[in-house]
């Protein structure tokens, strides 16, 4: 079996509505923030659209976008 890089097109004459795009996260330097992996922690850097570094304490870690699993406090 092979994985499709990219989803499925909607159609425009189908009965079904089409996906929502998630919106983008943004986080700014000092935002205390959740990961579902690394716990709490805080942004101390931000690379543009990238990603951000976040301080959880025992570790830093790089983040990239789109931030699965990661939500502002």
């Amino acid at each position: 079996m092979t994985n499709r890089s990219a989803p499925r097109r909607h159609l425009a004459t189908s009965p079904f509505k089409a996906p929502v795009a998630a919106p983008i996260k943004h986080f700014a330097v000092g935002d205390r923030v959740s990961h579902d992996r690394h716990g709490l922690g805080t942004v101390i850097a931000v690379e543009g659209q990238i990603a951000t570094l976040v301080d959880f304490g025992s570790q830093q870690t790089r983040i990239v976008s789109p931030y699965k699993g990661m939500d502002k406090l």
